[in-house]
């Protein structure tokens, strides 16, 4: 198994992309002061949070009762991660006064024994580790840990890696399979990927060996879920688990022998990560087979062309192959968060770009269209047709909200997006010790070291323009490799080198160039990305006799604003002609896709009458669509991706 490819420092990296840098500018300047006055109560319009409270009640320092759901814990945790993100890019310093005294408060809530939930400690102190199918507390705990390291790497102060680590250590002696431990594992994955990560953060080895417990300890046989829940009469926290299915939380047989992704899409991802870290850190091939298994069921059969993953409102959950609805899609904007971070580690671990053709369709479509391009208003839901009137309460539709919200009661996916964009860097480059790994196109320059010289990296990014990139590279003196992820939607690919043409050797789906460093260079990459019609697999009911439009990564989408309502009216032959125009009021210059249609119109309707005879006319039409992720952001209305397809 190759040594995996290493994630950048972020403060090694500048992003000046025109259309990324709206969104990575705008964490520091408006998401975290945004998410700051959500988590103290402060915006008046937004669901109450009341989390900040809840650890001021639990360090006895405020009056009062725990508020929120049980694992609300979380939204501090991730909040400081995308903090500590910004401050380590440069763009967040003036947070750290205001982290600081947040992790103070964490620390005098924790327990004297290391444990640290304000839920259990406030309304259950007496049934800790009782409640793992619903409690969250391991869960809760690994977004504490995560935070926490990237605190430490970003600033070099400790005191919240020592409020984690006391809380892992107590978690390690809770945990395992030694005699007087607890044999079980959290209801919802989490924390064996953060287990994984402090172990590579301390070097001890505990703390891998604990992840590597809950990971292979899940779904034997006797069943700890379910002897739990029968040894409580059944589910206590959440109502909608009186029907408790082992595939939920994907604790139906070991991990290692899963085949096909099941029930809750966020934990089921989330897991998917830490088995690819465990396979590697224990050189284990049956455990990195069954994650290119899954990887292939999730992305070739259980995935929207969006990135979005999980069918189903009803426990947000993957249904079955090919199952992919367009108007109740689910696709939260969390498991779309948990599909890169996946695709990001398999593809580190194999050196194969492949991966990122499904990381980079994720990040361009669907976690990007769960934040407005304000910064201010977010999705949970990301469904790929919208009818605004019909999304209604307590219907098959209630999940779908056809605006974004200012916050949710369940609020994961807010703070999900805003540490995801604070790093984005670290989706962009890869490195190892002789070579550089350019896996998304986004202008930015990167100070890296490769073969132990110092060297500049400058990317200049106009893939949604002209489908043109070019890299700038200079350092003073040495050699190394530079790999350039040639991307499927890629028509043709030609690369440049000091204004010569060059033919790269193919590795994995990477162009591997040799760079020698002591003169400058310009490599230059001019790919055809020309807009293209695409069908899905005939097996994918919803969409058949359906065309969707594509630009590079960017799924496109029409919009009632652009093109009136009944958008379930507009056909669309295959064979039209894409034109691109400037599309105003939207951030980075992405094009606006317009071509010809036709609209259905019924022939002779009496307009009393809800049935009439048959009779229709297909009228000319002149239809604009915009990237998915932008969609929302001008005035709500209708909104459809897959388009009805006009037959000659």
């Amino acid at each position: 198994m190759n040594t995996p490819l290493r994630l950048p420092d972020l403060n090694r990296i500048t992003i000046k992309d025109d259309f990324w840098s709206h969104y990575t500018d705008m964490v520091a300047r408006v998401i975290v002061p945004y998410q700051w006055d959500i988590l103290n109560d402060k915006v008046p319009e937004a669901k109450v949070s009341h989390c900040l409270d809840n650890f001021r009640i639990a360090a006895g320092e405020l009056d009062g009762e725990h508020k929120g759901v049980v694992f609300i814990d979380t939204d501090v945790y991730k909040w400081l991660e995308a903090v500590a993100y910004c401050i380590q890019n440069g763009s967040g310093a003036g947070y750290e006064e205001i982290a600081d005294e947040v992790i103070a408060l964490i620390g005098r809530a924790q327990q004297s024994d290391g444990y640290l939930n304000t839920y259990y400690t406030l309304v259950e102190p007496d049934a800790c580790w009782s409640n793992l199918v619903e409690g969250h507390e391991l869960y809760s705990a690994g977004y504490l840990i995560e935070a926490a390291i990237a605190y430490y790497q970003a600033t070099n102060k400790d005191a919240l890696l020592k409020v984690a680590r006391r809380f892992a250590d107590l978690i390690c002696r809770m945990f395992g399979p030694d005699k007087g431990q607890i044999k079980g594992y959290p209801g919802h994955q989490e924390i064996e990927l953060a287990l994984v990560r402090l172990y590579r953060c301390t070097g001890e080895k505990k703390y891998l060996s604990c992840a590597r417990f809950f990971i292979e300890e899940r779904g034997k046989e006797p069943n700890y879920l379910e002897a739990e829940i029968k040894g409580r009469g059944g589910c206590e926290l959440f109502p909608e688990f009186e029907k408790y299915e082992l595939k939920y939380s994907q604790a139906h047989m070991e991990p290692k022998k899963q085949r096909t992704a099941e029930g809750h899409a966020v934990r089921a991802v989330y897991m998917y990560c830490a088995m690819a870290d465990l396979a590697y850190e224990y050189q284990d091939e049956k455990m990195l087979k069954a994650c290119r298994t899954l990887w292939d069921n999730v992305t070739q059969k259980r995935m929207f062309i969006t990135g979005g993953i999980g069918s189903s409102s009803f426990f947000e959950r993957f249904t079955t192959d090919y199952h992919l609805p367009n108007n109740y899609a689910y696709c939260e904007t969390c498991a779309s968060v948990g599909l890169a971070l996946f695709g990001r580690r398999m593809a580190h671990i194999e050196r194969d770009a492949s991966y990122y053709d499904t990381v980079e369709r994720a990040l361009y479509n669907t976690v990007l269209a769960g934040i407005s391009v304000d910064g201010d208003r977010y999705f949970y839901v990301n469904p790929l047709e919208v009818w605004p009137d019909a999304c209604l309460p307590a219907t098959s539709l209630g999940h779908v909200m056809p605006e974004r919200q200012r916050w949710f009661n369940v609020a994961c996916c807010p703070t999900n997006v805003a540490r995801t964009l604070a790093s984005l860097g670290q989706y962009i480059y890869a490195v190892n010790d002789s070579s550089i790994y350019v896996n998304l196109f986004i202008s930015s320059i990167f100070e890296a070291t490769v073969s132990g010289s110092p060297v500049t990296f400058d990317m200049d990014s106009k893939l949604m323009q002209s489908g043109k990139v070019a890299f700038r590279v200079g350092g003073k003196g040495g050699s190394f490799s530079l790999a350039v992820r040639i991307p499927e939607y890629a028509q043709k690919t030609d690369f440049l080198m000091d204004g010569e043409i060059i033919r790269p050797v193919t590795q994995k789906g990477y162009a591997v160039i040799e760079i020698n460093t002591a003169d400058e260079h310009v490599i230059e990459m001019q790919m055809d990305i020309s807009p293209k019609w695409v069908t899905a697999d005939p097996r994918v009911r919803d969409n058949t006799g359906k065309i969707a439009l594509i630009k590079g990564p960017c799924v496109y989408c029409l919009e009632e604003t652009d093109n009136g309502e009944n958008l379930a009216s507009v056909y669309v032959s295959p064979d039209a002609a894409v034109n691109e125009c400037v599309q105003t009021g939207l951030p980075g210059n992405l094009p606006a896709l317009t071509y010809q249609g036709g609209r259905l119109k019924q022939l002779n309707r009496d307009e009393k009458r809800l049935y009439d005879t048959a009779g229709f006319l297909m009228e000319p039409v002149t239809l604009k669509a915009i990237p998915y992720c932008l969609w929302c952001n001008r005035q709500p209305g209708e909104m459809i991706v897959w388009q009805k397809a006009q037959i000659k």
